[in-house]
């Protein structure tokens, strides 16, 4: 009987377990669902939609090695998608639909949809464990609670990695050719603008770039990752985020190129391979997360008692951060890399985030909206736990009194100057000590083309701990 598998974000056939799945159990046909409206509501960014296009084009081509054709239907939202499928699957008299499992509530819900509309024709929907190491449910506390500290979590997964190290699925063998025909790939999806070739020359598809980066990174970069980390003028990262988020890579990939760079080691040896280990770790956590409280994937904070926050509206100092117009130096170049390349730096995310919710007392979700909307990695889990935690809103997250200060992190993690350069050409001219703070010069330098700080980070700290110390929460604690 004719099997399906339904891409998703997961968009390779390397390391596949719904495709590895399907292609086992008979002859195999590929679908892939375009939903404009869903993306929108969702607030990708234009260009992770045409990150997605140009892998689905490269998977196409893979897929065809493999004599799997891939059809590609319309579902402008995922109410939808019952439907199609169920129409398609009669048309093609499928007997199992493979999926692999995503968990945001949307997504959960979609799937339990198509599940039961494909049961109602005695059609089988099955879905794989494979964007993660460990199915949401499974790693819990004693008390059978998931963790919300990721140091406990963490630990209770190096103890199951020592014991059950999870496999990378062997390559799929070619199937007999079938007599259906692959659906062209769309150039481009109506709602989302094509970006830049700049940018997408950053960002080639295909599986191929995915194993070549994490072969590089392996090779070069891993044994520095701890101490370059957060330098973000040095390559010091495996820029692979974009293609995790999309599936071109696997995380059992990333984990076993770290290990073998380690002699098989996960939490001794290379303190860079180490750290990098832990990294995945935080990006399965904050999926757990998403099933184990599903409040954060619909616009609410974790911690509750913080919605009661009095977040300002500040409309023009909003805009002037999302344009990169704050008069600070590192906040600045951190959004013209954001809106140049559709990526920032870890490190930089903290910063601007802890600036934006904590020095203009804004509501991390405007944050958070922004950044889904340019980030060519936008992944909800990762997204919401790194704003959450920036704001102190979310689990394990940042104390409320921890806030960062952008001028001494300019001066700690870029302290030549370079990564502000780069992008502010109009500092360009300014010795290493100056450029962190140009406004503490006076006004002397005579700089015409960039603005003066557009909040006192003194005082605005002291206005954010009084917000957080004003919920009844936090009454009576005290800032260290």
């Amino acid at each position: 009987m004719l099997q399906m598998i339904w891409f998703r974000t997961d968009l390779r056939v390397q390391d596949n377990s719904a495709l590895a799945a399907a292609m086992g159990s008979g002859p195999t046909v590929a679908l892939y669902l375009i939903s404009p409206a869903q993306w929108l509501a969702h607030d990708d960014a234009p260009s992770k939609v045409d990150f997605w296009l140009r892998n689905l084009k490269n998977l196409a081509d893979e897929l065809g090695k493999l004599n799997v054709p891939l059809l590609v239907r319309h579902a402008d939202d995922w109410s939808a998608a019952p439907q199609v499928i169920a129409e398609l699957c009669q048309q093609l008299q499928t007997s199992t639909v493979h999926a692999n499992e995503e968990y945001g509530v949307h997504e959960s819900r979609r799937d339990q949809a198509v599940s039961e509309a494909l049961d109602e024709l005695g059609i089988t929907f099955t879905s794989h464990l494979d964007q993660l190491f460990f199915k949401p449910g499974s790693v819990l506390t004693q008390s059978g609670t998931y963790f919300k500290v990721y140091s406990q979590f963490r630990k209770v997964c190096y103890q199951r990695l020592h014991s059950a190290l999870p496999t990378v699925l062997a390559p799929p063998k070619a199937q007999a050719q079938l007599a259906i025909s692959s659906d062209a790939v769309p150039e481009q999806v109506s709602g989302f603008a094509t970006p830049s070739e700049t940018l997408r020359q950053l960002w080639p598809a295909g599986e191929a770039e995915a194993r070549r980066r994490i072969d590089d990174f392996a090779a070069e970069h891993i044994d520095f990752y701890q101490s370059t980390r957060d330098f973000p003028a040095k390559p010091g990262t495996s820029q692979l985020s974009a293609y995790l988020a999309a599936g071109v890579i696997s995380p059992r990939q990333c984990l076993h190129a770290a290990l073998s760079a380690n002699q098989g080691e996960f939490d001794s040896g290379n303190p860079g391979v180490v750290t990098w280990i832990n990294e995945l770790l935080w990006r399965e956590f904050y999926k757990h997360i998403l099933v184990g409280y599903p409040r954060v994937s619909m616009h609410r904070a974790f911690r509750a008692e913080t919605e009661a926050l009095a977040w300002r509206n500040a409309p023009i100092e909003l805009k002037a951060w999302q344009e990169g117009r704050t008069g600070l130096p590192i906040i600045d170049a951190a959004m013209r890399q954001l809106l140049a390349t559709g990526w920032m730096h870890n490190r930089l995310r903290m910063v601007v985030a802890m600036f934006v919710t904590k020095n203009l007392l804004i509501d991390w979700r405007e944050g958070e909206r922004f950044f889904m909307r340019h980030l060519i990695d936008g992944d909800l889990a990762a997204n919401n736990g790194g704003w959450q935690w920036s704001s102190s809103t979310g689990t394990d997250s940042a104390p409320y009194f921890r806030i960062f200060n952008p001028l001494s992190q300019s001066q700690k993690f870029d302290p030549d100057g370079r990564f502000i350069r780069q992008w502010l050409p109009e500092l360009v001219g300014l010795n290493k000590s100056n450029i962190h703070n140009p406004a503490a010069m006076g006004g002397l330098f005579g700089i015409a083309d960039y603005p003066a700080p557009i909040v006192d980070l003194s005082k605005s700290r002291s206005r954010a701990l009084a917000a957080f110390k004003s919920l009844p929460h936090f009454a009576g604690t005290e800032a260290p």
